[in-house]
């Protein structure tokens, strides 16, 4: 290696990092950049111009590289490593299940009588208080709370309830 390119690159190594700190904000992707830099300047030390400012030249080279690697890794997803990573983030629920589940409990609500219906409604999605239900729909307290509970076991039978084939036991043939 040319004693003259040493001499020149060696001081500027501190200034260098301290740059490509201020870039990449992570020490590790600056330690790398500043490497391959310095890599570049020296295996391209010839192609430089005489008359230039070769400092200039070094540092465009580190901002240079710097820019790909941002733009690069702007349309990567971020990099986290495993033992690192929140476990919420590592899964998401099918979004599919869901909606067969707010389809299944729409059905559910419209196969409630009417009266189970309001009731469970405006206890549970407008949170009406059972007094503030009874005023509205006219009816005692013990009736909203009886409706309200009985609403809420048929509802849960509808949800969890799986299809049954037949309702009758089976009944057998013989064949002959």
């Amino acid at each position: 290696m040319d004693q003259e390119m040493v001499r020149f690159i060696e001081p500027l190594i501190p200034a260098l990092r301290r740059y490509a700190r201020a870039l990449m904000r992570e020490r590790a992707a600056a330690d790398d950049l500043v490497q391959d830099c310095l890599e570049r300047a020296i295996s391209r030390w010839h192609q430089r111009r005489h008359e230039s400012d070769a400092r200039a030249w070094i540092f465009a080279i580190l901002h240079n590289l710097a820019m790909t690697r941002l733009r690069r890794s702007a349309q990567r997803p971020v990099h986290v490593a495993l033992d690192d990573a929140d476990a919420a983030n590592l899964s998401l629920a099918a979004p599919q299940e869901d909606g067969l589940r707010h389809r299944e409990l729409l059905a559910a609500l419209a196969r409630l009588p009417d009266e189970q219906r309001t009731v469970l409604l405006l206890v549970t999605v407008e949170e009406l208080s059972y007094a503030e239900t009874a005023r509205v729909l006219d009816v005692p307290i013990g009736t909203v709370m009886s409706r309200l509970s009985r609403a809420r076991e048929r509802l849960a039978g509808l949800m969890c309830a799986e299809p049954r084939a037949t309702l009758s036991p089976p009944y057998l043939r013989s064949v002959k």
